[in-house]
């Protein structure tokens, strides 16, 4: 185990718990399998934690942040339908508060955790050549562009995965059924206020396993969504 790096370890983990979850559901229409996606996030949520390198008082803010404020306007959202429109969750994500599980405060730290340093990772290489060619300052460019693409980056990975959350009754639409458009400009603004606190929070924002984090649960609800 010593010749593998927390990322490739952390990594190797989360295909695994992905793959079982996808043959599960896919092959063998397992309930239980489902019912498991509360154990898996929390796994999800400790592998990031392992392979955060400086676990500062910054960093469990951020964590905090996102949970309280994924909560409450998940409770506003499914008590009034104004932000996302009227949905109400099932019964597959765990116990919660006024309907909604605690497991999507966790899930909201999560994505914004994964898309904030995927695009921290991607800029600080293109802004660095960018600042060594122009000699010009780009932190005002980064910062911008860290609350407006990852929280675009957010709402792309809601995209894919809500018709898959769907179909495995992790919520439902109420009315037609159909996805109103605001929930996706609702998710856009949350999204961007998060990210705003995760570029003000001070901690190490380099974090390889988070990347291949985002990556693998875009595949696997995009092959759900694609083949359920």
């Amino acid at each position: 185990m010593k010749k593998f790096s927390k990322y490739q370890i952390a990594t190797a983990i989360a295909i695994l718990f992905h793959c079982i979850g996808f043959a599960g559901i896919l092959f063998f229409k397992s309930e239980d399998i489902i019912k498991a996606t509360p154990l898996n996030l929390l796994l999800m949520c400790g592998l990031i934690i392992y392979t955060q390198k400086a676990k500062n008082i910054s960093f469990f803010i951020l964590i905090l942040l996102c949970f309280v404020v994924g909560m409450l306007v998940e409770i506003v959202g499914t008590s009034t339908g104004w932000l996302f429109g009227a949905y109400i969750y099932g019964s597959m994500l765990g116990p919660g508060i006024n309907k909604v599980p605690f497991m999507i405060g966790i899930n909201w730290f999560i994505i914004i955790y994964c898309c904030g340093v995927s695009i921290q990772m991607l800029l600080t290489r293109l802004t660095d050549k960018l600042s060594e060619a122009t000699g010009k300052n780009t932190k005002t460019i980064k910062a911008l562009s860290i609350v407006v693409d990852g929280a675009t980056l957010a709402v792309f990975f809601d995209w894919i995965m809500e018709p898959a959350a769907v179909k495995l009754g992790y919520w439902q639409w109420l009315g037609d059924g159909e996805i109103p458009l605001y929930n996706y400009l609702s998710w856009f603004v949350v999204s961007m206020l998060l990210l705003l606190g995760f570029h003000r929070l001070r901690f190490d924002k380099q974090n390889k396993f988070a990347v291949n984090l985002l990556l693998i649960q875009a595949m696997f609800f995009l092959l759900l969504r694609t083949f359920l």
